[in-house]
């Protein structure tokens, strides 16, 4: 309980009286210090919260000038004032114009008798703030003895309900991904909104262990701390100001979570195995039926009715050991983060399987930021392992970009494009392409061989799109076989064609 002003005024031993009628709220300000100046500008020496004695030395006799006075023993954040009497001193009774000053200025003035010295006053205080201090420390260890038991005998939940129940401050425990696990209940304390504490909870988790963030929504105070040991296994969300005895216990909070925390990563870790050996009887190259299939991921929770194939190139490391390991932590991350937790590690990559619907890409950018990755396409669970075999693939596209790389069906030829360097992919389509541009009417011959290529050689699609008859199209397109000497039913022809002019559409203005 911080030291007051009424408190000091209900000490009969120090017989301190109000200057003026102070009123309750005034009253009840919280005194941090104690401290003598006669000097007649002294807020620049204050830190706030103290209780400015003087005798009033310098003090001017004016109003204008008391005004002055204590307009700047305020604004340095002063508590009080108290000014010293005595019958060797310059005030036997408080001036008129101090008084009406600090009425105004809504200071609480007291009045020193003379047979009080201000160092009687000063320790008081000091005496008083050590009590308080001493009160708090019994109380941060009282409420670090009630969660330590909590945490012998209990689980999360428990753990957060004796923090809420000690300090009124509301607390939840959420996933790297800020996904609930756990609340304490306190009173009155409702969720977060999600949108205040989302920037809170985004901007720890991308950190990891290395840093944490408070800020005031609403009003409402929120605080995000890291939990874990080596890894990030979860966040501490608190909703309320800790006052400084739960603020002194708030590390040893953060230590009984986190080792629960790694506690309940061990224990999944025969569930996590089990689920390994899901996937890759999924995967089996002989693999299940349909029906099994579909059995299998219901069995891990997973009911989605497309999954896709996902692959990560783990984490190196100085030896075979310490690749393995980065592997396997990376593998835990992705099984917490996925929906069915269906991932396994096979030689140096990650591998797993996630419904359709899944954020893949923002799973991988917390977990596995600048690792290469391939997303295969969406595919019947029968069909995982292809999905799969194409975002293995695909590492080498995303090594090259260095970001994931995603199976798109037919924007694979986009993707590959994209990684060729430009002035030699265009002139390679000049080399194809270039015949025609020389001849008459070049551009028509190019857009009537484009549009039948994209139309898949249908001559009557491609005179719709262009507006000319099937005959113009036939003849523009043998006169366009003359000018580059290729042939349309030869395939390598026409890959050779359909690839230039992919070129040029992905090119022009």
């Amino acid at each position: 309980m911080p030291l007051r002003i009424a408190d000091l005024l209900a000490r009969t031993d120090l017989a301190l009286s109000p200057g003026y009628d102070v009123p309750p709220p005034l009253r009840d300000r919280a005194i941090e210090a104690a401290t003598v100046s006669d000097l007649l500008r002294p807020g620049k020496w204050l830190q706030g919260g103290e209780l400015l004695m003087t005798i009033g030395l310098l003090l001017p006799d004016d109003v204008d000038g008391c005004r002055e006075y204590v307009r700047d023993v305020a604004g340095g954040g002063a508590a009080c004032l108290a000014l010293g009497l005595g019958h060797d001193l310059r005030y036997q009774e408080a001036p008129r114009p101090l008084i009406d000053a600090a009425r105004e200025a809504g200071l609480p003035l007291l009045t020193v008798p003379d047979e009080v010295p201000f160092i009687a006053v000063t320790k008081a205080v000091f005496a008083a703030r050590a009590e308080e201090r001493r009160a708090a420390l019994h109380r941060s260890f009282a409420t670090q003895r009630r969660l330590t038991a909590a945490a012998v005998g209990g689980g999360l939940p428990t753990v957060l309900r004796e923090w809420t129940a000690a300090t009124g401050v509301g607390a939840a425990v959420l996933d790297p991904l800020g996904r609930p696990l756990a609340t304490g209940a306190g009173p009155g304390d409702d969720a977060p909104p999600p949108d205040a504490a989302r920037d809170l909870i985004d901007r720890v988790a991308t950190q990891g262990l290395r840093t944490s963030a408070t800020s005031a929504a609403d009003g409402r105070h929120l605080e995000v701390q890291p939990l874990g040991a080596r890894r990030l296994r979860g966040l501490l969300l608190l909703t309320g100001r800790p006052d400084g005895a739960a603020r002194a216990v708030v590390p040893g909070l953060v230590s009984l979570l986190s080792l629960e925390l790694e506690r309940r990563h061990l224990r999944d870790e025969p569930e996590r195995r089990r689920r390994s050996a899901l996937l890759s009887e999924i995967l089996a190259d002989d693999g299940p039926t349909a029906e099994r299939a579909d059995a299998l991921l219901a069995s891990a929770g997973l009911t989605a009715g497309r999954v896709r194939g996902i692959a990560v190139e783990a984490p190196g490391g100085p030896d075979e050991a310490a690749r393995a390991a980065a592997a396997q932590d990376l593998a835990a991350d992705l099984a917490l983060a996925l929906p069915g937790g269906l991932v396994r590690v096979l030689g140096g990559v990650v591998e797993a399987v996630a419904g359709e619907e899944c954020d893949v890409r923002e799973v991988l950018g917390r977990f596995a930021p600048g690792r290469p990755a391939g997303i295969g396409p969406a595919t019947v669970p029968v069909s995982a392992r292809v999905s799969l075999r194409q975002a293995t693939g695909l590492l080498g596209v995303s090594r090259a970009t260095g970001e994931p790389a995603e199976a798109r069906g037919s924007g694979t030829s986009r993707l590959l494009l994209d990684l060729g360097d430009r002035p030699t992919l265009l002139g390679y389509a000049d080399t194809v392409l270039g015949p025609l541009d020389l001849a008459d009417h070049g551009a028509e011959l190019v857009a009537t061989l484009t549009a039948w290529l994209e139309t898949g050689g249908a001559w009557d699609a491609t005179s719709r799109r262009l507006g000319v008859h099937r005959h113009t199209v036939r003849n523009r397109l043998d006169k366009a076989m003359d000018l580059t000497g290729r042939r349309l039913d030869d395939p390598d022809d026409r890959f050779d064609l359909w690839l230039a002019t992919r070129i040029r559409r992905g090119t022009a203005p």
